[in-house]
């Protein structure tokens, strides 16, 4: 077993580790305390607590097995809101999810997983007694359950699946892995992508319901490929998505074909509430009856009541439309106007009674009975200054709209709640805080929320509607004290073309100026969230930067050398970095930016590509378990290449890294997975084998069993990527010393 000394020892250094600097072991211990549910009344909340280590055992091998369950285990807890007492729904820690309080917040029901199948459970908070699920035998609760109560507090909603369906998928999982034998067709065979066929199953389930008092389980919904669905508070109304996908999508990853279905009360047939929501934007009122949807840049208003027909929009209404253009006004100031005018559906008042839109100029409130009115403007996208509002919360009962507003050029950051009975508009908070997560109570007299400064964990609060009086309920991380963690900073600059960019820079916590820096890349960067590998990386003495980037569809390689080179021009004016000592490396689309940047420059004297690919080509239509995901990249998103690769070869091959090793001079170290199947390793392998060939300083540690980025599976091999990362850093950015026997 290597230990971070024999590692420092490999790369001709001691350890340089200050006594008070951060350890992966630190990072293993970073707590998250989340709020799962608030009561109606707001007098409880459901709080889990977790600690990183806690999702140590991840067996990425099982990625693509829709039985397979990935849940952190973590402590629940009932918190009296008003004292802060805290009681714990059990011993120790649990894998649970789903935690959901009964409307009268006596009851807490939450998914156990149990031998790897859920199980629903039912705590009574005044006596700590539990009720647990006893289902049909041969059936369980299925893995991507939701639940749900019933208004009385007498039910509740669930996914359900049978012990035969696991089988099966199993067996396939296990077949499609190990065979012995494999034989994939062709489209007219297999309509579907093999693996993407297996993981479409994870929509096969039916919903029924469970009454804790009799054990009684019914079903509401029949098995069949069930996408998003609700069940009325009395049980009347079921809706759901049925997926009518034909064959494998191309134009969206993981696209589905879907529509929805709906039956009321004893109905025999089914009612077709849309039988197609290809362009469609819908939502729903808290009672499954009502339903609002965005179509064409039009706002509509419906209720499964009138679906009766498959095809029309008889009763329905429209609340919104755009202007009125012809189509065949093609002139600029057409075009414009038809943008201008546009509406989209944001989100619908839980009792149905609204809606609040958006199009260019602002955000909307719209009454069903009638009027409209704007809550908010929405600024230019050349407007830095102006605060940019988004709807975070609105409350039951259709008054008070919380709006979350930020500015885009300073870290501003705050809460406004907007009042429907006078339009009038309070800032409840603005500074630079992160305020996220925010859940209100049914009556309206608590808030719920994170809160977190800048570069810190955030911690969960509870305060009065108005974010007065606001309460920490837990400090999940005492152990960060003052000095441990970096302070941030917001760095403005020029790209090569002369756009403006923004970075968030992490100074070292020793002060050291110029320092070795270190550059962490992926796409756009603005807000100082807390980032635990930047923090240790900050405390060994480093400066971090995540630099923003500027993309143009089909020369997306160009963007990295472009923004990355002018923001290290940036921090070396500022005397923050040492201009000989600049490092850069990024996890999946961030490595394979790393490995592209160094065939552009020799400025870096040391890179890391974590689960980055380096050959597009061999990429582009590998990585089986995520179906469509890899050309749909190239072809359509986040790659940018904006063309298949028959249309335009020369842009796969110009942004296949190891084409261009040769031109490599920068130490590189790769890290992968052996059980990554986003990136797979033997992608990444590529590079290490080529570097060799031509002589070039390269190393790579690949983790067998490891998955996509950070191994998770045991703390072995957690220390073992932290402190192969810095001790890479170490030997190339920082002087030698000798090394005392």
């Amino acid at each position: 077993m290597l230990t971070p000394l024999l590692i420092a020892s490999l790369v001709g250094l001691a350890p340089q580790t200050p006594a008070d600097s951060l350890r992966a072991a630190d990072l293993l211990d970073i707590a998250t305390a989340t709020v799962a549910d608030l009561s109606d009344d707001g007098r409880w909340l459901a709080l889990t607590t977790s600690r990183r280590r806690d999702a140590l055992g991840i067996v990425a091998a099982r990625d693509g097995d829709p039985s397979y369950l990935r849940v952190v285990p973590a402590e629940l807890f009932a918190v009296d809101t008003r004292s802060l007492e805290r009681k714990p729904v059990f011993a120790g820690k649990r894998p649970v999810r789903a935690a959901t309080w009964s409307p009268d917040g006596t009851r807490l029901a939450y998914l156990d997983v149990v031998d790897d199948r859920s199980r629903i459970v039912v705590w009574e908070r005044a006596t700590g007694r539990s009720t647990v699920s006893r289902l049909t035998t041969g059936s369980y609760v299925a893995e991507n359950s939701e639940l749900r109560w019933n208004a009385a507090g007498t039910q509740l909603f669930f996914a359900l699946r049978t012990e035969a369906w696991r089988t099966q998928v199993q067996e396939r999982f296990a077949t499609m892995v190990r065979g012995p034998i494999t034989r994939l067709g062709s489209p007219e065979q297999e309509p579907f992508l093999p693996w993407e066929a297996l993981r479409r199953e994870g929509n096969r389930r039916a919903v029924a319901s469970w009454t804790p008092a009799t054990q009684r389980v019914e079903t509401l919904i029949a098995e069949g490929m069930i996408g998003a669905w609700s069940v009325s508070p009395d049980g009347a109304v079921r809706v759901w998505n049925d997926d009518l996908t034909k064959r494998t999508d191309y134009e969206t990853i993981m696209g589905r074909t879907e529509r929805v279905l709906a039956r009321v009360g004893g109905d025999t047939a089914l009612r077709v509430v849309f039988p197609t929501l290809r362009g469609v934007t819908l939502q729903w009122a808290e009672d499954s009856q009502r339903y609002f949807f965005g179509r064409d840049g039009a706002v509509w208003m419906g209720r499964v009541a009138d679906a009766r027909s498959a095809a029309a929009d008889s009763g329905r209404r429209r609340l919104l439309a755009p202007d009125s253009i012809p189509a065949s006004d093609t002139s600029r100031a057409a075009r414009d106007r038809r943008a201008r005018t546009r509406w989209t559906l944001v989100r619908a008042a839980p009792l149905g009674d609204a809606v609040i839109a958006s199009r260019m100029d602002g955000l909307y409130l719209v009454d069903t009975l009638g009027g409209t009115r704007r809550i908010a403007a929405l600024p230019d996208s050349t407007d830095l200054a102006s605060p940019r509002p988004s709807v975070l919360q609105w409350s039951h009962d259709g008054r008070w709209v919380y709006l979350a507003v930020s500015r885009r050029d300073r870290w501003e950051r705050g809460v406004v709640r907007w009042d429907r009975t006078n339009g009038l508009t309070d800032t409840l908070a603005r500074d630079a805080q992160f305020r996220t997560g925010l859940q209100l109570s049914r009556n309206g007299e608590t808030m719920a929320l994170n809160i977190g400064a800048s570069n810190r964990p955030a911690d969960p609060y509870v305060a009065d509607p108005s974010l007065r009086d606001a309460r920490r309920v837990v400090e999940s991380n005492p152990q960060l004290g003052p000095g441990s963690l970096a302070r941030t900073e917001l760095i403005r600059y020029l790209d090569a073309d002369g756009a403006p960019q923004w970075g968030v820079l992490y100074h070292p916590t020793n002060g050291a100026k110029p320092a070795p820096t270190i550059f962490l890349v992926y796409e756009n960067f603005f807000d100082d969230t807390f980032d635990a590998t930047a923090n240790l990386l900050a405390s060994r003495g480093y400066a971090v930067v995540k630099p923003s980037v500027g993309f143009e569809t089909g020369y997306p390689g160009e963007a990295w050398l472009k923004g990355v080179t002018a923001a290290a021009n940036h921090v070396i004016a500022m005397g923050v970095a040492d201009s000989g000592r600049l490092g850069v490396h990024g996890t999946s689309y961030g490595g394979y930016a790393t490995n592209l940047l160094i065939t552009q420059t020799k400025r870096f004297k040391a890179a890391v590509n974590i689960s980055g690919k380096v050959d597009f080509i061999s990429f582009y239509t590998d990585s089986p378990r995520l179906g469509d995901r890899n050309t749909h990249a190239a072809e359509r998103s986040q790659d940018r290449i904006g063309a298949t690769m028959w249309e335009a070869p020369m842009k796969y091959i110009e942004h296949s890294a190891v084409l261009s090793a040769d031109r490599i001079t920068t130490p590189l170290l790769l890290m992968t997975g052996g059980e990554d199947h986003n990136v797979p390793a033997i992608n990444t392998r590529e590079m290490y084998y080529a570097l060799r060939r031509l002589g070039k300083n390269v190393e790579w540690v690949n983790f067998a069993d490891g998955g996509h980025g950070i191994p998770m599976t045991n703390e072995h091999e957690f220390t073992y990527f932290h402190e192969a990362l810095v001790g890479w850093y170490d030997r190339f950015l920082k002087a030698p010393v000798a090394i005392v026997p």
